[in-house]
């Protein structure tokens, strides 16, 4: 039940970051007096609208964005009726222009930073920073061991339990809430410390000594080596890995049970400052490794083994935040959103034909050709013709369209799921 829920809010929060991007648009542009004639949420046939002022306001069947319309917004528009020219958007001033587009793309940013700072402000989260402190309670058992980093093809392996043998921690009939208080004898308060022994034990017979429910008890496995990225190693993603980043290691296979804190409204505003710079980085890391996770989803999409690094759709994320919900991870869920919010905005301002990011760049390459043939005493060739830039437009629509049913395919097929 509280799956579905999950996927309902979080598909509400993805449609309001949508329609909060068109009325970024339409609130810019009626501040600059150009003429807005309609808002609506979502695509296809319309379920109901209404008009207040010139403005037509209405929700359409189809919940898969939002679109406004702004009259006249290249030349080539024949939507501008007697007496609106002085209104119409390709009319104005470049950076009035410029402002309209990329208003947008800012209500996409403003509405991630403020879901930011709510999330480190208000809700409880796991820092992830304080693994080392924490007491060695166990969260969860893997039920296997993954064995190798794939370097050549950045991929970590993940085990199959039908046909890998268990981990240790299964073997040592370890549970969640059981907290390990020595390891061979010697005595662990804190996750790093029995971390350290237990690496220095692969390969080995290995005595655990745990206790669950107040009682102490102890199981004596073979601790199995792994290859694992050294921990002082400054590796992000699987994609960094090189064989230097690698040692062999032993795994006991569980993880540790991490406090949620709130960090308060003042500590909050730190926190999203890295947490903003750290979602542009990632983003622009994401754009430019698109590429080759293609060939990755593909092979996800004929029954290879999904890598939990590639691309996902809408509905992929839709997914994954209903599982969270489900989790009660909370904050994880809510990070999610701020991270497609800021793909979005990010996205949206590459300088491509149908994105608003290629109306900036059309625009601006209009006024540095025009100041360019002045310089040359040449006339101002004027407008660009959009028309003549369709064929080219409809490529990059095609290759969007082809992407998006990629990922959406994969997603349908062999989604992304927490483990």
């Amino acid at each position: 039940m509280m799956f579905w829920v999950g996927v309902l809010v979080f598909a509400i929060g993805l449609i309001i970051s949508l329609a909060l991007h068109e009325a970024g648009h339409m609130w810019s542009a009626q501040l600059f007096k150009m003429k807005v004639t309609r808002f609506f949420i979502g695509f296809g046939p319309t379920l109901f609208s209404f008009r207040r002022g010139e403005i037509e306001y209405g929700v359409k069947a189809i919940p898969a964005g939002a679109f406004v319309k702004i009259v006249g917004m290249v030349p080539q528009d024949d939507d501008v009726e007697p007496g609106d020219e002085p209104r119409a958007m390709w009319r104005q001033a470049l950076w009035k222009r410029t402002i309209v587009m990329a208003a947008g793309s800012a209500m996409h940013f403003a509405l991630g930073t403020v879901l930011l700072w709510g999330t480190f402000a208000f809700v409880p989260f796991s820092n992830a920073a304080q693994v080392d402190e924490v007491r060695p309670e166990v969260a969860s058992i893997s039920e296997c061991t993954t064995a190798k980093i794939q370097v050549e093809n950045k991929k970590q392996v993940v085990c199959d339990p039908a046909t890998s043998p268990p981990s240790a921690a299964k073997a040592a009939g370890l549970q969640p809430g059981d907290v390990i208080t020595a390891v061979n004898g010697t005595p662990v308060t804190g996750w790093a410390q029995m971390s350290g022994l237990i690496r220095a034990a692969g390969g080995r017979s290995t005595t655990i000594t745990f206790e669950r429910a107040g009682a102490s008890q102890t199981a004596t496995v073979t601790i199995p080596l792994a290859e694992k990225v050294k921990q002082d190693s400054d590796v992000q993603t699987v994609e960094d890995i090189t064989p230097d980043d690698i040692e062999t290691v032993g795994v006991l296979g569980i993880s540790p049970v991490i406090p949620k804190t709130v960090a308060g409204p003042g500590a909050a505003f730190g926190l999203t400052y890295h947490g903003v710079i750290d979602m542009v980085q990632g983003t622009f890391e994401s754009l430019k490794r698109i590429p080759e996770k293609i060939p990755l989803l593909w092979a996800a999409i004929v029954g290879e083994e999904r890598d939990p690094e590639t691309p996902i759709s809408v509905l992929g994320a839709t997914r994954l935040g209903g599982e969270l919900v489900e989790r009660q991870e909370y904050a994880v869920a809510l990070n999610l959103l701020v991270v497609l919010n800021f793909f979005i905005g990010i996205f949206n301002l590459l300088p491509l034909l149908p994105l608003d990011g290629g109306h900036i760049a059309i625009s601006w390459f209009e006024r540095v050709r025009s100041w360019l043939y002045a310089r040359l005493g040449r006339p101002d060739p004027g407008r660009v013709d959009y028309f003549k830039l369709m064929p080219l437009t409809y490529v990059v629509i095609l290759i969007f369209g082809a992407f998006t049913l990629l990922t959406l395919t994969a997603d349908i097929l062999n989604p992304i799921t927490l483990n």
